[in-house]
């Protein structure tokens, strides 16, 4: 529930903000094949690490050999890096529409994040992590307060919309990243193993699992549609972040914009603990070091040091001046949406060993959802790329 939570991280929430606010209600059906695929990626992950005991990353290493495992994670710790930097600023920029400066919040927001994982435990940070959860209910206040025009949001939920478009190629790739971002399979599958789940609890952890993942497609649903309803409605463009589309909700009420600015500041606090902390996991998982919130500083230093390196650097960089942050973020998101294709790869081929799956292999559903998601992906991506070569030539 967590994992699938904390996907609505400010990347997430700006790129959500962004679809709503460039194309209104149109990219709404994206959420239907999104949830789909979210639900059957995130259940086999946990499948995994319940019968297996061990991480993604562990087992790319131990099937497909070290130098694979090394390329894969190199991508991924860049990506995820983005990402880090990418709810700092959600942090920096929520608290500065409360006059704010980034030079207190950012720092005070780094030392908060580490202290809580450094010095608790996996059930203290899980309670707290829960806690965030629940406060995203302020994007679903917002979309009702803002009254947007729900038949329009009804009609294109179900109506798939597809224009040879780079914008919006790039916004569909984009919510596919966020929305299944490569990092949650690693963290999910690592979460399951430390918490000790096995097969035999395994029933319990599929329900979460599908919970959480509707849960994440109905906050994604509201921030699409509260910016639809309070920009794209009034005049249809661009935003420049997160917060310029809690902005675009203020005349529509002070509480609808102070909710948006309130879930924004949770869901970048809350990223910021996890992406960093699953980015250490499956690194240190992917090159066998210890690794675990329940271990100490000297049990664990790799896992401890590169968790606080990636905050150092992810909140440093948000003090830089002229520093190009929202291309930087929404180019995280579509890069999330083509390497998840090849993290896809990995764990269909991993979940369908019999030696190490037994009776818990896929079945054929999962299969044809699976690598119908590898050839769609795949097939966005080298679209957008024609276009974009088309484009760039005339």
């Amino acid at each position: 529930f967590i994992t699938a939570m904390v996907d609505n991280d400010a990347g997430g929430i700006y790129t959500y903000s962004q679809a709503g606010a460039r194309w209104g209600y149109l990219p709404l059906w994206t959420l239907i094949p999104v949830t789909i695929l979210l639900i059957v990626t995130q259940e086999m992950c946990s499948r995994m690490g319940a019968v297996t005991g061990k991480g993604l990353s562990d087992l790319i290493r131990e099937e497909f050999g070290l130098r694979i495992t090394f390329l894969v994670l190199a991508v991924l710790v860049a990506t995820n890096l983005t990402n880090v930097m990418a709810n700092f600023a959600g942090i920096a920029t929520s608290l500065e529409l409360f006059h704010v400066s980034r030079y207190v919040s950012i720092p005070l927001g780094a030392v908060a994040v580490w202290l809580l994982v450094v010095k608790g435990t996996y059930q203290s940070v899980e309670k707290v992590f829960l806690f965030a959860c629940a406060l995203y209910v302020c994007y679903i206040i917002s979309g009702f307060l803002v009254r947007p025009n729900w038949t329009e949001a009804a009609i294109y939920s179900v109506r798939p919309v597809l224009m040879l478009d780079p914008a919006y190629i790039t916004i569909v790739i984009g919510i596919v990243g966020t929305s299944i971002a490569p990092w949650m399979q690693f963290y999910l599958q690592a979460a399951v193993v430390e918490k000790g789940i096995t097969a035999k609890e395994y029933a319990e952890s599929r329900i979460e699992v599908i919970v959480g993942c509707v849960a994440m497609s109905v906050i994604a649903f509201f921030i699409i549609v509260a910016c639809a309803g309070a920009i794209h409605d009034v005049a249809p463009r661009d935003i420049n972040d997160a917060t310029d589309a809690a902005l675009g909700l203020k005349p529509f009420g002070q509480y609808a914009y102070l909710l948006f600015c309130a879930g924004l500041f949770n869901a970048s606090l809350f990223a910021a603990c996890i992406l960093p902390l699953s980015t250490s996991y499956t690194v240190c998982e992917g090159l066998g070091f210890e690794s675990g919130v329940n271990r100490s500083f000297r049990e664990a230093p790799i896992f401890y040091w590169l968790f606080t390196g990636l905050i150092v650097i992810g909140g440093g960089v948000i003090l830089i001046p002229g520093f190009p942050l929202v291309k930087m973020i929404l180019a995280s998101q579509v890069i999330n949406g083509i390497l998840l294709p090849v993290v896809l790869i990995f764990m269909i081929l991993l979940v369908n060993k019999e030696r190490l799956m037994k009776k818990w292999r896929n079945n054929l559903f999962y299969n044809a959802v699976g690598w119908t998601s590898v050839i769609v992906l795949t097939g966005l991506t080298f679209a957008l790329l024609v276009i974009t070569i088309r484009d760039f030539s005339r």
